[in-house]
């Protein structure tokens, strides 16, 4: 839980460097809450089937939209590549294989031109 709310205080840092920890963590906490939030949704009423959102879910997804993406650019710089990588997500199904491969990969080692490595304040 110390991984995701790391990231909900860089709420809106896009430069620098993240961890596969911090990304992965963030990412299956974000599932989570997201799944409560649409049983919730679905018990009082409020979930639109066509689109899968409700009220609270709807919602959440709104607020954690720029710590998703700013982390997001931070796993990119991480491994040593530009965030402008995470539009290949817009290409149905290789997008997000390609996203995916970027993401489980380690840290490049050392300081890169993104900033130092962040396994060193671990």
């Amino acid at each position: 839980m110390d991984w995701y709310l790391a990231v909900l205080k860089k709420y809106a840092q896009f430069s620098g460097r993240a961890r596969r920890k911090e990304y992965w963590y963030f990412v299956l906490f974000n599932i989570l809450i997201s799944i409560a939030l649409v049983i919730v949704d679905s018990v009082t009423g409020t979930l639109n089937n066509e689109t899968g959102y409700g009220l609270l879910s709807g919602i959440y997804s709104l607020a954690v939209l720029i710590p998703s993406l700013a982390v997001g650019f931070r796993r990119l710089h991480d491994t040593g590549r530009s965030a402008w990588w995470l539009l290949i997500g817009l290409i149905p199904v290789i997008g997000a294989i390609v996203l995916i491969v970027f993401m489980v990969q380690d840290s490049e080692a050392g300081d890169n031109r993104y900033g130092p490595s962040p396994k060193l304040d671990a």
